[in-house]
């Protein structure tokens, strides 16, 4: 399986990246800005419930306040 969609299935339903509201043209191939300016839905800060910072790597399954998409 690809490594990249096993990382998308791990993904917290709370984690929301600034990517998310770009918009493009339909067919328009949008590559990854690398920005890393995430933030989490519960807290809309940079922290977690938890406390603990957010980004596409820490926010997974071994956290308490993860949930699945």
């Amino acid at each position: 399986m690809d490594r990249n969609l096993i990382r998308l299935m791990d993904r917290c339903e709370n984690l929301r990246w600034k990517g998310l509201y770009v918009s493009g043209e339909e067919g328009q191939s949008l590559s990854g800005s690398g920005d890393r300016l995430f933030w989490c839905v519960k807290t809309q800060t940079c922290l977690g419930p938890d406390g603990k910072l957010v980004d596409d790597y820490e926010c997974s399954p071994a956290r308490s306040c993860y949930r699945a998409l």
